[in-house]
């Protein structure tokens, strides 16, 4: 049985009392009785470079109006980012559409072709993260109509989650021996040990129509990562 992450098997059926507001139910159900808890564990950490995506999105009468127009623009905005120090194989596209545009409300008789609308969105790996603000800034100035979901990230994830890790595992025996202690019973040996993982994002946001007089103030902040494991302890006979 589980009850908030806590299952617990015994042979013998018997209802424990209220511990801290979980009923700890003892049941028959395999012929290895055990205590499984789910142990959680924290790391926060600065981010040292962020991802944004930006582009530009254009309308016209014509499909070649439309891509001319965004190309040039698009063109600039690309230098813009080369010429403040991003490398190429950092900007990478990520969306390109063209889609027709259609009069509204429609007409009687149906809809009505008014001209078509293209997309262009590159994302950008800023590795100076101290830059990011400037980039953005840099990026309306050259004629980026869309500039968002800025993300921070960490390059060295794994070695952060590793202590997550760790400290989860923790979490999880502290849990087995508050249980085991209560029920009266001495925790045996690891029967077995799954996990899952996950990382918050500190900034995951949109900016749109910025002015170019406006300096966009950029917080890096911190990111937690979580690392969660379920831990099956055998009960000593």
């Amino acid at each position: 049985m589980t009850t908030s992450g806590l299952a617990v098997h015994v042979i013998n059926q018997r209802i424990l009392p209220i511990i801290g507001g979980l009923a700890v139910a003892f049941f028959a159900a395999t012929a290895q009785a055990r205590v499984i808890v789910v142990g959680e564990g924290s790391v926060t950490v600065t981010p040292d470079y962020a991802r944004i995506s930006s582009g530009v999105t254009t309308s016209a009468k014509t499909v070649k109006e439309a891509g001319d127009t965004n190309a040039k623009i698009m063109t600039n905005i690309i230098q813009t980012l080369v010429d403040a120090g991003i490398a190429k194989k950092d900007i990478q596209t990520s969306q390109f559409s063209i889609e027709p545009v259609y009069v509204s409300p429609t007409p009687p008789g149906g809809p009505k072709l008014s001209g078509y609308r293209v997309a262009n969105q590159v994302n950008v790996t800023i590795h100076q993260i101290a830059q990011v603000g400037d980039i953005l800034d840099r990026l309306v100035k050259a004629g980026a109509t869309d500039a968002g979901s800025i993300t921070f990230l960490v390059s060295d994830r794994e070695k952060t989650l590793d202590q997550a890790r760790e400290a989860a595992f923790t979490n999880a025996r502290h849990k087995a021996e508050l249980y085991a202690h209560a029920a009266g019973v001495n925790l045996g040996h690891i029967a077995w040990i799954t996990e899952s993982s996950d990382v918050a994002p500190i900034l995951d946001g949109e900016v749109r129509a910025m002015k170019p007089a406006e300096r966009m103030p950029i917080e890096v902040g911190e990111n937690t990562i979580t690392a969660r494991v379920t831990v099956g302890f055998d009960i000593a006979e």
